[in-house]
């Protein structure tokens, strides 16, 4: 039996408060989640969100600055008499993050800094490596993203790391046959021993869904589900925008409502490919079928028309049982595709006294980077400072 793996307890200690084990207090947290939904939030209109005491606000902003995890701006317009309150915003130079998202064909890289620019991204084809064949070249991709980025090795902070596949227990994960490799062991320290430092491993729908919440819908949208569409299928669950982990971690693993028949028609884009290659049109993986789809290639629709009515009746369950203002289609689904998928929903409504149930909008995700890997790369940020 192994040790229990935290990746907390290796935060380095140049990020961590005076004297203590974390990196930021409940009430510091909670005002750093209140910079990011709101961009050019001013220091005097903290306290109206939270109950602190503006003498309480203002002492933890300057401990903040004092830290260099935010920066004061210049003065916010418009807010009536009195002194000018300067505006806030996260620090990018604070620290940076790496995101790596593997996929059954390739491996996304996503550099991020603390502020949730992205600062470079990469990518690593993963056909016929061994899992430390692969690894040794992420590791080799980061480096040059660190050297062409002028990034100090002092202000990486830490791995987020996502990977197809459903939450066992501790950070293994039962990934899709392409991966069996990767599958049903403890990723979390293979990856903190490979990159000293702290690794928060993730599904890689949930990576996608956190990346939606942080960057693309979830900005407008408290409420929503993430289809992510790659060789296998899956998403996430964000809840008053908090991803939604379920009693065993895995809600979102919408492939779980098909059984051992219809399994076979879900929209797992490994059918579509396999239906493309029968057919003659030579597509490679999915990485490549995102780049160059056309609608018109010989087999899609005919897969459309047969994953049809799985696909609504999963629309539906959705619908019935978390209720989401909006579904969103993620992963690594061509857009083409997906709107065909939308012009074929059928909402299964029965209005009562002429009254219609609301239904979700359906949104085809508009994060054109990596998503998995984007989330992987906020995620450390997200579980430690906001």
């Amino acid at each position: 039996m192994t040790d229990f793996y935290s990746p907390e307890a290796l935060i380095p200690k140049r990020f961590l408060r005076s004297d203590e084990d974390t990196v930021v207090s409940p009430n510091e947290r909670r005002i750093l989640q209140l910079i990011w939904r709101n961009p050019g939030i001013s220091r005097s209109e903290i306290t109206g969100h939270i109950d602190l005491t503006q003498q309480s606000v203002h002492r933890i902003l300057d401990h903040l600055a004092e830290r260099g995890i935010i920066l004061f701006g210049s003065a916010k317009p418009g807010l009536g008499r009195g002194q000018p309150s300067p505006m806030l915003r996260l620090s990018s130079s604070h620290a940076y993050a790496c995101g790596i998202s593997v996929n059954t064909d390739v491996i996304g890289i996503c550099l991020m800094d603390f502020a949730g620019n992205v600062v470079g991204e990469s990518e690593v084809p993963l056909r016929e490596l061994t899992m430390a064949q692969a690894l040794q070249l992420v590791k080799a991709q980061v480096a040059d993203l660190q050297k062409q980025n002028d990034l100090a090795d002092e202000g990486f902070f830490g791995v987020g790391f996502a990977i197809a596949g459903y939450h066992v227990d501790g950070t293994r994960h039962n990934a899709p046959l392409p991966l069996h490799e990767w599958s049903l062991i403890e990723l979390g320290p293979i990856i903190a021993n490979l990159f000293d430092r702290p690794a928060w491993v993730i599904n890689g729908g949930k990576a996608g869904a956190i990346a939606e919440s942080m960057f693309g819908a979830g900005r407008f949208i408290r409420h929503f589900a993430y289809l992510s569409f790659n060789y296998g299928f899956g998403g996430g669950v964000i809840s008053d925008g908090e991803l939604m982990q379920g009693g065993n971690g895995n809600a979102g693993e919408f492939s779980g409502m098909f059984d051992a028949v219809e399994t076979e028609r879900r929209p797992a884009l490994q059918y579509i490919i396999n239906r493309l290659n029968r057919n003659g049109v030579n597509v490679p993986s999915i990485h490549y079928m995102r780049r160059h789809f056309d609608p018109k290639w010989p087999g899609v629709l005919e897969w459309v028309d047969e994953v049809t009515p799985a696909y609504n009746r999963l629309v539906n369950a959705i619908r019935a049982a978390i209720d989401p203002q909006a579904i969103v289609f993620g992963g690594q689904i061509p857009t083409g595709l997906a709107q065909m998928l939308i012009d074929r929903t059928e909402i299964f409504d029965r209005p009562r006294y002429g009254i219609h149930r609301a239904s979700p909008k359906l949104i085809i995700s508009e994060i054109a980077s990596d998503a998995p890997a984007m989330g992987a790369a906020i995620m450390p940020f997200r579980r430690t400072f906001y």
